[in-house]
């Protein structure tokens, strides 16, 4: 009790109560005239860069809860091999190296970052060692990390119109120009681009699957990309988010594997295989650029969780990795073919639902001179989350349409979602 507080001792006299308890301190008192008030209270004004990230929209998805029909990017979280990982943890915990409970190497875990330049060699064609691959806390931190390295305030930088949010969301956090750039069947349009900002210093593309759209960058758009950026020194944000699902052939090779002059940051993510809270993803940079990239990610938070890489590499290494790869791939096809099947019976007339050669979700396209925005309301009414596809861009789209991930749902509740769905646009007839 003394060494808790609740007794103390008096030099030649005794032990007493203490005159203030632990518990009176512990307990907090409701201080006048503080509460959340509003925001411009004076004297508490975000700097011009905090308005800007407040405002700035990184995800399109509101709720974070377990995910419903038909959340995109968000993979089958009821196959995480959860057996596998975690007799590969309890392995690791129950003798876990010296070095894994300390500080380490803000580039990343050796053994992991040996296995990504392995894998991603083998299936990605990309070019690089080891010492290159950075691993981060998902694409997201790599996004904000090569924004931040690259570009100073004022910079223009080509994004894809439509395009990723959390992308977009991370050159503005940097102050960059941004310059929307439209997409069609063969991806970016890099001629657009050169006619909007030719002196841009950087380009995000997401070549393999472009993201909403699905399209697949030509090689002739490919190499119309590199040399436009080797000609005036620009740089080439490649984000590879979900190549692992093509579900014709193997997978495309890398936009980074036809780079002969390091122009191109390659990143890519462990969310879209394995699960979104595990915050692990990594980024391949030029030799020259090893240094700096792991000098800022440093400064950002030391390095990702140690003991979590250590797993993944005995994960990758062991070949579950390819297993469970392999094993999604077969899976999300099938729920790709219940989802066309049922939108053709439910949604005939409503929105229509072609199929795709890879990915995690499909486009649905609705009738000319709808409101996206409104159908996308409707349907959340309902349950459905199925996201405006204009929420994706800076300019208004030609056509409205609804993003429909396929992937975090059941059969069951792929064919509920699409009832519901069917039941909200009618609504709009």
């Amino acid at each position: 009790m003394l060494a808790e507080g609740y007794l103390e001792g008096r030099v030649g006299s005794g032990t007493y109560v203490a005159d203030s308890l632990p518990d009176d301190l512990l307990r907090t008192q409701a201080r006048k005239g503080l509460g959340p008030g509003p925001a411009g209270r004076a004297g508490r004004r975000l700097s011009g860069r905090g308005e800007t990230l407040a405002a700035t929209r990184a995800s399109t998805a509101g709720d974070r809860c377990v995910p419903q029909a038909f959340r995109p990017g968000v993979p089958a979280l009821e196959e995480f091999p959860t057996r596998v990982w975690g007799r590969l943890a309890a392995r690791m915990w129950r003798s876990p190296p010296r070095g894994l409970l300390g500080y380490g190497d803000p580039a990343g875990y050796g053994p992991l970052r040996e296995e990504i330049a392995a894998y991603l060699g083998a299936a990605r064609a990309v070019e690089c060692g080891w010492e290159q691959v950075i691993v981060v806390s998902g694409s997201q931190q790599a996004l904000d990390l090569a924004a931040r390295v690259l570009l100073d305030p004022g910079d223009a930088a080509w994004v894809e119109d439509p395009g990723y949010a959390g992308a977009r969301g991370a050159l503005i956090a940097a102050g960059a120009r941004i310059v929307p750039v439209p997409v069609d069947e063969e991806g970016l349009r890099v001629s657009d681009g050169v006619r909007r900002a030719a002196d841009a210093r950087l380009a995000y593309v997401s070549p393999s699957h472009q993201y909403p759209l699905g399209a697949t960058m030509s090689v002739s758009r490919r190499l119309e990309l590199l040399a436009w950026a080797s000609r005036t020194g620009a740089w080439v944000l490649e984000d590879d988010y979900d190549s692992e699902y093509r579900y014709t052939g193997r997978p495309l090779e890398a936009l980074q594997g036809l780079d002969a002059e390091g122009r191109v940051i390659y990143l890519g993510t462990f969310s879209k295989v394995l699960s979104p809270a595990l915050r692990l993803g990594y980024l391949v940079v030029p030799p020259d650029l090893v240094d700096p990239f792991s000098a800022a990610r440093e400064l950002t938070d030391r390095h990702s969780p140690l003991v979590e890489q250590a797993v993944l590499a005995r994960f990758i290494a062991e070949g579950h990795f390819a297993r469970h790869v392999r094993r999604m791939r077969t899976l999300y096809a099938g729920r790709q073919d219940i989802l066309v099947e049922a939108a053709a019976g439910d949604l005939r007339g409503l929105l229509d639902v072609r199929p795709a050669e890879a990915g995690m979700h499909l486009v649905g396209w609705l009738p000319d001179r709808t409101d996206d925005r409104e159908a996308m309301r409707r349907a959340a009414a309902r349950g459905v989350e199925a996201t405006a596809l204009s929420m994706y861009g800076i300019e208004p789209p030609a056509r409205g349409g609804l993003l429909l991930g396929y992937a975090a749902v059941g059969e069951a509740g792929i064919r509920a979602g699409v009832r519901r769905l069917a039941a909200a646009l009618r609504e709009g007839e």
